[in-house]
């Protein structure tokens, strides 16, 4: 099968479980790193309009031949130097993974009189490997991000190990749940913590079953199957 029968099988099994489990949307992202322009433009053609990207220099070089109206989403990790870059360009930054770098986001959204939506990078797993703040960390500074109105906090992402555990990988994404519950009964005006994105081409039916409100899938829909 082709990147587009695979985006819509994909598709068509989220929708399902939305239809049974999820009264909420839940958004599929193609993430299309590595991916040349012709492939994601069949993604495209299938109703595709959330494509997701690591690297600005990649990102620069695809955009402006594809369509204006796709959403894309930077999910790669953050350079307080590449922050500029960032404003007014993405949907939706996933990999803010520290203080520091929310400031950041915050301070150039501010001069150049925007709202930028994020999402907080947890580490749920404990992983050296792993970015993002410890969900006990974000508690901590939660007070903090509620003085940074430049930005609005949609939610938080993090990665499960990649592991055939199920108990381990399902643990993680139950921790980043129980941190957004947390934090919204201390929310702010520019907090309001409705994505949980969190799930990739292993494991984002365990995702689904948690709570993910959004995928970021790359493997699943762009390495072509074996008929």
């Amino acid at each position: 099968m082709g990147a587009k029968e695979q985006y819509l099988e994909l598709e068509d099994e989220i929708q399902t479980f939305r239809m049974n489990h999820a009264p909420y949307p839940i958004t599929l992202i193609a993430v299309s790193k590595g991916v040349p322009v012709e492939k994601i433009k069949e993604v495209y053609t299938s109703g595709c309009r959330d494509f997701g990207e690591s690297s600005l220099s990649e990102w620069a070089e695809k955009k402006d031949l594809l369509p204006s109206d796709i959403r894309w989403h930077f999910i790669g990790p953050l350079q307080t130097k590449k922050l500029p870059k960032l404003i007014n360009a993405f949907a939706l930054i996933h990999s803010v993974d520290s203080l520091e770098i929310l400031k950041g986001i915050h301070e150039r959204s501010q001069k150049a009189g925007v709202i930028t939506p994020v999402l907080l990078e947890a580490n749920t797993s404990g992983e050296e490997t792993k970015k993002g703040l410890t969900p006990y960390e974000w508690e901590e500074v939660w007070n903090d991000c509620g003085q940074l109105t430049s930005v609005e906090i949609q939610g938080l992402m993090t990665m499960a190990p990649l592991t055939e555990d199920k108990t381990t990988i399902r643990t993680c994404f139950k921790a980043l749940r129980d941190l957004r519950d947390r934090l919204i009964a201390r929310a702010f005006a520019h907090t309001p913590l409705y994505h949980l994105s969190m799930g990739m081409s292993n494991d984002w039916k365990i995702a689904l079953d948690e709570g993910a409100t959004i995928l970021r899938i790359g493997t699943a829909i762009f390495k072509e199957k074996l008929q």
